[in-house]
This record gives C-alpha cells, structure tokens and sequence, in this order.
C-alpha cells in the first residue's frame, strides 16, 4: 500500500499497469513506462496516453495474428442450390478484404500518433530535445537580461 502511496504522491507513472489491460498491454505498459521514466519528462497525468497506446498496441497484435491466421482477404463463394434445396454448384465470385485488416490499419495510425505524443519515436525525441533547449536558451536571455538591468540599476 506504501509503494501505491508513493506512486501517487511523487507524480511519476506507475510500473504496475491497470489490472483491466490485457495480457500485451500490461507487458507494453512496463516496457514503455520503463522507457518513459528514463528518456522523457512524463508525469502521472500521462498514463491515459500510456493507457491508450498499450491498448492500441494489443488490438494491433490481436488484429495481426487474426491476419495471420486468415489471410488479408477471404474467398466468396455463392452455393447454388436446385427446387429441393441441395447444393449443385459452388461457384467462387472473387475475394473480400478481411476486415481485420482495418482494424490493424486504424491501431497502426493510432499508435503512432500517441507514440509521437509520448515522444517514443526517433523524430518526436528530437523535437522534444530541441524545444527542451530553446526552452533553456530562452530561460538563459532571460536571467541574462536581468543581470544586467541589476548591473545597470546599481551604477
């Protein structure tokens, strides 16, 4: 009980995933926090973004291993029956999309829009480390300029 009072009060992300994710998405949510927590600037106010990106990522694994297993599209067939009802012919139409195959287009969209949210992609770390250091030069005018009116006040 400590540990979750801990958790809370400092402000970080908790290591422990929520108890409701899924087998994937709690192994995500340990990698990714572990990630966050060395890497970036997160806070605990960050773990519905974390939250969203390791569901996403297990409805991304879900939907691959459904791909897997299926295939990208399906077969039609159209069975042909006589007066009595019994099949005579099945004669194949063509090929349907497998639906699955969006839902995997849609958790690869939305895992890489949170992804860059949560700066876990190469670019978005750059940008973050550049706006981090115009952030510093900006602060560091800043303070530059105060000291001088000083300087300047005291003479």
């Amino acid at each position: 009980m400590k540990k979750a009072d801990k958790d809370v009060n400092d402000g970080r992300l908790a290591y422990r995933p929520p108890d409701y994710l899924g087998i994937q998405a709690k192994a995500i949510w340990r990698k990714v926090v572990g990630f966050l927590e060395e890497n970036a600037a997160v806070n605990r106010i960050d773990s519905n973004l974390v939250e969203m990106y390791c569901t996403q990522y297990e409805i991304f694994r879900n939907a691959y291993k459904h791909i897997q297993e299926n295939g990208e599209v399906q077969a039609i067939y159209k069975s042909v029956q006589d007066n009595m009802g019994n099949v005579i012919a099945t004669d194949f139409v063509g090929y349907k999309r497998n639906p699955m195959t969006q839902i995997y287009d849609s958790a690869i969209k939305n895992l890489t829009r949170i992804a860059v949210e949560l700066g876990l992609t190469p670019k978005s770390r750059v940008e973050l480390m550049e706006i981090a250091g115009k952030d510093n030069d900006d602060d560091s005018d800043t303070d530059l300029e105060e000291s001088i009116r000083r300087m300047q006040g005291e003479d």
